[in-house]
């Protein structure tokens, strides 16, 4: 009985990864040849509905669910968000406004969770990402609104005070800084630039490497490579996508003073989400500044036994030592135990907005 030799054993390996790319390419395109039926059904039917967070969310999650390896879970998922993301493409092209330039953590946020056929949008501030959104220049807005290690980002819950605008998704992104720059080496830096939160992210790094350049915040670390790209001594902290964007040479990587640190981004929209089963509900209260108020004000939702993920205060602008509090409650506003901690809670309140219920992100894997 003769066996392979190696040669023969690699060719007949290739052959069967050609078979199988074969039928790959053949099964995406069929799915691309239903996802066209599903945009003329829709259109036929009057509906505006062609991005479903909910839906999308629960496909990606029966990925996880029956993945069997050898890939992980998260490069499997990667995969199919792709695919999903060029097939509601082929229904209807989407706008997505990010806090630019081109190379930000906003971006990278924006197509880990849309995927790469959607147009990104760059926009100078966050405002102008709400003020897109509301125009209907763009179907969807990402905004960064909380960081593991420096907290909230202050501007995106001031801006949600007054929009109109829901939130539809969460996105949790594994932020690496690298320090980006035309120096030779670290001994030529006098300056470095980079996003408030960056530079508070990497403040042991700087101190001990860097300890007498100057640091300049601006409003993006996108800015930041965009700004350096032309001046020898100075050097940018930024994502990796910055780099190659901007032709910035990599003088370090991964500076972050916490190895796990992570941005939680929102995606806006004006469009309500259905639930997924697996949803967060965020809100908005305002209440009278009466002693034992925030404890009315908690407690509806530890006797439902329904949790809190997040409370955070922020100045009202109404009057002095006034605060808004935004509160993320684990569940769908839908939900019978959520709508009942809204309501209780509501009762105690001067305001109550619903800010949205969206799927959760439980994507946590190293970008």
């Amino acid at each position: 009985m003769s066996t392979l030799s190696d040669d023969e054993a690699l060719s007949r390996a290739r052959a069967q990864i050609d078979d199988l790319d074969q039928r790959i390419h053949a099964l995406v395109n069929e799915r691309a040849g239903v996802a066209l039926e599903v945009a003329q059904i829709k259109q036929a039917a009057g509906r505006l509905d062609f991005y479903r967070p909910e839906r999308e969310a629960q496909v990606l999650e029966r990925v996880a669910q029956r993945n069997q390896g050898p890939l992980a879970d998260g490069a499997i998922t990667r995969i199919m968000r792709e695919i999903m993301s060029a097939c509601l493409a082929l229904e209807k092209p989407m706008t997505v406004a990010y806090l630019g330039p081109e190379g930000t953590y906003t971006q990278a946020a924006v197509y880990k969770h849309f995927g790469h056929a959607v147009a990104a949008q760059p926009s100078p501030a966050i405002g102008d990402i709400f003020r897109e959104v509301e125009a209907g220049n763009a179907q969807f807005g990402v905004v960064p609104v909380e960081n593991s290690t420096e907290g909230v980002v202050t501007h995106t819950l001031d801006q949600l005070v007054g929009s109109r605008l829901s939130i539809c998704g969460e996105v949790a992104l594994a932020v690496h800084h690298h320090l980006l720059s035309h120096a030779a080496d670290a001994s030529q830096i006098t300056r470095v630039v980079a996003h408030a939160q960056s530079l508070a992210q990497c403040r042991q790094w700087l101190d001990t490497h860097l300890p007498g350049a100057v640091r300049e915040a601006v409003a993006s670390n996108g800015e930041a490579a965009r700004r350096v790209a032309g001046e020898p001594n100075a050097a940018a902290i930024a994502a990796r996508a910055a780099s190659d964007f901007y032709e910035l040479p990599i003088l370090a990587s991964n500076i972050e003073d916490e190895p796990n640190n992570t941005t939680r981004f929102l995606v806006l929209g004006q469009q309500a989400v259905a639930a997924s089963g697996h949803d967060m509900t965020s809100i908005l209260v305002s209440i009278r500044n009466r002693p034992g108020m925030l404890y009315r004000l908690l407690a509806p939702a530890a006797a439902a036994g329904v949790d809190l993920a997040r409370i955070e205060s922020r100045p009202s602008r109404r009057q002095a030592w006034d605060y808004n509090f935004f509160i993320d409650i684990e569940g769908h506003a839908d939900d019978a135990p959520v709508r009942q901690v809204i309501e209780a809670i509501e009762a105690e309140s001067v305001m109550l907005k619903i800010l949205g219920s969206y799927p959760r992100s439980v994507e946590r894997e190293t970008e």
